[in-house]
């Protein structure tokens, strides 16, 4: 094996007799990545991330990590290769089929001599945010210069005060101590603990409807951690918006357009500048970051109308955020109507003018 290792060799007493002993001897291994800085001879190509990976358009060295291992059955002189079954990753959400052979691949040790693999496997894994976590992770608020309301995230977004499992810190009590809080499982996430509030939700969105130019239009974003447990590292945000595809000008953030359905350019991806706002740090230390964007108003589809403003779908980390209902978002004023006189009034003109 190469580019990660077994956490246990098991039993291998029968292949004493071998030169070398196997890596791993145990039916249902758990393979782990090494951590960062492993010796040269361990790694592998892309190998070493230490478990992050960051998404292919944040950083196009991080987004992919690889092991190669070999595996046999039966003893060293009449080695059979099988296909490893009941394939998982061991982490929440993904789920992942059954494996299947593929063409041959060829490996070169030293980039001078190239040798074929006997059978090369794939496994595919899928990612559900519902089977992730019972509850969503993030929400969004809104609010427009031309409207003092603010809509805040939907009450009970990601949980509920008082129920099981929804904890939550008041104002002005103090974030536990790393030791109190509490013990989980190996890869698994410890439970939010967030401030206390109506959408008890991790990760707050808020987009603001800024200004209006002749041409243009300005909107902030903000991201607010409120989870005193949790720093969200190399973070990204997805927002789906029709104007999208006339950005000028953005601030604080980086972005890139995502054209997932030719040229419907509505959706795009934000993430910070690294060492400067890619790390939003725990509720109680800032935990937030701020980016301000331009967008032109295209003529003939451009309306501050019907919540046009406002996008469509939000995703922080690939999860998708709860979005206030459209008929609570903020509209424009009544624009001003102009009052008619009544026939009374009428009615008491002709008669001062008659006498």
């Amino acid at each position: 094996m190469s580019g990660a290792e077994a956490m246990e060799q098991g039993n291998c007493s029968k292949f004493r007799s071998s030169p070398q002993l196997p890596h791993c001897c145990k039916k249902q291994p758990v393979i782990i990545d090494f951590l960062p800085g492993a010796p040269y001879n361990k790694q592998f190509s892309n190998c070493c991330k230490g478990g992050e990976l960051s998404s292919m358009i944040q950083d196009s060295s991080k987004f992919l990590s690889a092991f190669r291992m070999n595996v046999g059955f039966g003893k060293t002189n009449n080695i059979t290769e099988v296909m490893p079954t009941n394939f998982t990753l061991g982490i929440p959400g993904y789920t992942c089929g059954d494996a299947f052979l593929v063409s041959p691949t060829r490996s070169s040790p030293d980039g001078r001599r190239w040798v074929q693999t006997l059978e090369t496997w794939n496994v595919t894994c899928m990612y559900s945010q519902f089977r992730a976590s019972p509850s969503p992770k993030c929400c969004v608020s809104l609010s427009a210069f031309y409207n003092s309301t603010i809509v805040p995230c939907p009450k009970c977004s990601c949980g509920c005060q008082g129920l099981p499992g929804a904890k939550c810190l008041k104002s002005g009590e103090k974030s536990p101590h790393l030791l109190e809080l509490p013990r989980v499982r190996e890869n698994e996430e410890v439970p939010p603990l967030v401030t206390c509030s109506q959408h008890m939700c991790p990760i707050r969105v808020h987009w603001h409807v800024k200004q209006s130019y002749k041409e243009y239009w300005r909107v902030k974003i903000t991201i607010t951690n409120h989870n005193f447990v949790k720093n969200y590292s190399s973070w990204s945000l997805v927002v789906q918006h029709p104007n999208l595809r006339s950005v000028t000008q953005l601030f604080s953030f980086n972005y890139h357009p995502l054209n997932a359905y030719g040229n419907i350019n509505d959706t795009g991806m934000f993430w910070g500048i690294k060492s400067y706002n890619d790390m939003l740090l725990a509720s109680g230390q800032s935990g937030n970051a701020q980016s301000e964007m331009l967008l032109h108003k295209d003529p003939g589809i451009f309306t501050f109308r019907e919540g046009w403003t406002f996008p469509r779908r939000i995703s922080f980390n690939g999860d998708e955020c709860v979005m206030p209902p459209p008929d609570e978002y903020p509209t424009l004023p009544n624009s001003a109507t102009t009052s008619r006189p009544s026939s009374v009034f009428f009615s008491f003109l002709i008669l001062a003018f008659v006498f």
